[in-house]
């Protein structure tokens, strides 16, 4: 009886039968020679199946170590991006990669992720109701949107005198409203729990916010707030060099880099008037950071501390770990460091696209420029104290714009100047640093609460910005703050 072995030997009936036939081969020469080209040739089939199905198997083995470590950062980078909150549902993750070629066109849409996972190419846009529909809107980088295309904003014409000789500053202010205000200088324990810690801005309770709003007699928080004695500095410290210095501008043109933010850009001196020169107060404020980075890039203040036309203040132990907060200080607080100067009561540019604080918010929200849930916080804070939305239809309504463009601001160091100033900085150091939010509800309130005390505020045009001033991006954007 025929048995089968696991060692791969033929039955005992198939094995007689193969060699039988191949007897019958080795009797003719012909037979002899197909036997050996048989067997050479099941020797080499054999050779090259195996390099064959080693390197086939080397190679699968390189494509799925690939493949994982692609699963594994991908998912890494997904997890890492789901921490970030969202607080409404149309919200999802969207990444803009817009391209515009010469000829203005736009390619590469917006690629939204829904929450089945699935990807499809949609643009959103918020009506006036606050409602998200799909529209074709593009959002560039720089925050700017636009129907279909990105939009090209240029300067317009600003008439400008050729000649300061027939200028004349006036004596006096009588058409601005006056009235007198003081600013909280020292704070004391608020408790007799020993948790008080000194802050910059001071602990302003909402009572206290609220009677702020009245142009009256008052004295009202508005930053440089010390703590009780003994306590340290609560920080934008300046020597007393500087301060005389600043003290005695009547004309001030101000701006800041904290934090090593941005490049430092020089006033075109060939450009600028010699009385320019000789009466105006060209002041930059620094950290020593970014102190220590424009020396080693070749920018360091002379032996009188002027870097071109900057006079350069070096400003000690900044206010707040937010370099974009520390910024609203100077921006905001100009009249606590320039308390002479004089200029137009006030005045800012319109922004160059968006014209309701709704826009502005899912707009801060989808480019990640501050925690959502504190813009939220914020966002429902004015709306419950009647924050409305602007209607550019309508010929009466206060501002022809509710976002400015906040870059280059003109004003006189009047009360009613000084206390919007003051005002709008407590809202930035209250909520978020994002002072584009806050600026239509600080002027609004501080209109309907002193209907009889007009603050005369210009709002000029974004193109009348661009003509004057020239706006450059940030050397590197600051990271998320991760709490208000």
């Amino acid at each position: 009886m025929a048995l089968h072995r696991t060692n791969g030997e033929l039955f005992t009936e198939r094995r007689s039968i193969d060699d039988a036939v191949f007897n019958s081969f080795e009797k003719s020469d012909h037979g002899s020679r197909v036997l050996r080209r048989g067997r050479k040739f099941g020797r080499i089939t054999k050779h090259k199946l195996s390099r064959w199905i080693f390197l086939l198997t080397a190679l699968l083995s390189i494509l799925l170590t690939v493949y994982g470590l692609k699963m594994f950062f991908q998912a890494k980078m997904e997890s890492k991006f789901s921490t970030i909150p969202h607080s409404i549902q149309e919200e999802r993750n969207l990444q803009e990669n817009i391209v515009v070629s010469d000829d203005g066109k736009t390619s590469k849409e917006n690629i939204v992720v829904s929450d089945d996972g699935k990807t499809s190419k949609e643009n959103i846009v918020v009506s006036d109701d606050g409602k998200t529909s799909k529209e074709n809107i593009v959002v560039s980088d720089d925050g700017k949107m636009s129907k279909g295309k990105r939009r090209k904003h240029f300067p317009c014409e600003v008439g400008l005198l050729e000649s300061v000789d027939g200028l004349v500053e006036p004596k006096n202010y009588t058409n601005f409203t006056w009235f007198s205000l003081e600013y909280v200088d020292r704070e004391d324990r608020t408790s007799k729990i020993d948790l008080f810690e000194p802050r910059f801005g001071g602990h302003q309770t909402l009572e206290e916010r609220e009677t702020s709003f009245y142009a009256k007699n008052q004295t009202l928080h508005c930053g440089f707030v010390k703590g009780p004695p003994g306590h340290p500095s609560t920080g934008f410290d300046i020597n007393e060099k500087d301060k005389a210095y600043m003290y005695r501008c009547k004309v001030a043109v101000s701006s800041c880099i904290f934090g090593s933010s941005d490049f430092l850009r020089r006033p075109t001196s060939k450009l600028m008037s010699q009385y320019s020169k000789d009466n105006v107060c060209f002041v930059m404020f620094l950290d020593d950071q970014t102190l220590s980075k424009l020396s080693s890039e070749g920018s360091s203040p002379d032996e009188k501390g002027y870097i071109g036309l900057w006079k350069i203040v070096v400003v000690k132990n900044l206010p707040y770990e937010d370099m974009r907060r520390t910024g609203k200080v100077p921006k905001f607080l100009s009249h606590r460091l320039f308390p002479n100067s004089r200029k137009a009561e006030y005045a800012i540019s319109n922004h160059y696209d968006r014209h309701n604080v709704w826009e502005e918010v899912l707009q801060n929200k989808r480019l990640n420029k501050y925690n959502h849930t504190a813009i939220d916080e914020q966002f429902n804070f004015y709306q419950s104290d009647g924050l409305p939305k602007v209607d550019p239809s309508k010929p009466n309504d206060p501002l022809p714009s509710y976002v400015p463009e906040g870059s280059f601001i003109i004003r006189a160091h009047t009360p009613m100047s000084n206390l919007f100033s003051c005002l709008w900085f407590n809202e930035v150091d209250r909520f978020t640093s994002r002072d584009q939010l806050s600026f239509a509800y600080t002027y609004l309130k501080l209109r309907r609460m002193n209907p009889e005390r007009p603050f005369q505020l210009y709002m000029f045009k974004d193109c009348e910005r661009r003509a004057l001033v020239k706006l450059f991006r940030h050397r590197a954007l600051p990271s998320l703050p991760e709490t208000a």
